[in-house]
């Protein structure tokens, strides 16, 4: 999207979802094991480079699927703990991963509410909203970060009808990770 500005270079603290964004997302299914879990080209380059840009990392991510008995949250871990290490084998850091199980879209911790957010701040209270960039691939990724004043990547190839509400839009993370990067 061209020239990121101020906007995004003095930002310190950046929100990830996970499906779509950091893994293949598996339409009208979920990442139920781990031989289900593929990362995106040029994820593990791009998690190395912001990993060294922002001061805290942090993936909000719902995972339905646990409560609709597709995966148990021991798996979700394990699937976690893998992603983790795919990352850290190429130079990135995850501070955290927070995810939500509920069902119900009125659930707090469930994205677009704040809930995973709010328990992130409650962990690391340096974390400023107002200094917080939320990355996604869907409309409830966005609207989450815009509840909570945060400045928003969308992260998608195509241009959904709701890509005008994100403040910024790139094809995949590496993009966005060189963008910031060549601040």
């Amino acid at each position: 999207m061209g020239n990121t500005g101020n906007k995004l270079k003095e930002k310190q603290f950046l929100f990830l979802d996970r499906d779509g964004v950091i893994n293949v997302h598996r339409p009208n299914d979920y990442v139920k094991n781990i031989d289900e879990f593929e990362f995106l080209p040029g994820v593990s380059e791009a998690l190395a480079i912001l990993s060294k840009r922002f001061n805290r990392i942090i993936i909000v991510t719902n995972q339905r699927g646990v409560s609709k008995g597709k995966l148990n949250e021991e798996t979700l871990h394990a699937i976690h703990e893998f992603m983790l290490s795919g990352i850290k084998e190429h130079g990135g850091h995850i501070d955290a991963i927070y995810y939500c199980t509920a069902l119900h879209e009125d659930h707090p911790c469930r994205k677009p509410n704040g809930g995973m957010a709010l328990q992130a701040k409650q962990d690391f209270p340096e974390i400023d909203f107002s200094q917080s960039i939320m990355a996604g691939d869907s409309k409830s990724d966005i609207e989450f970060g815009k509840q909570l004043g945060m400045t928003t990547v969308l992260i998608k190839k195509e241009s959904p009808a709701y890509a005008s509400l994100a403040d910024f839009a790139y094809p995949s993370l590496i993009d966005f990770a060189l963008s910031v990067e060549n601040e």
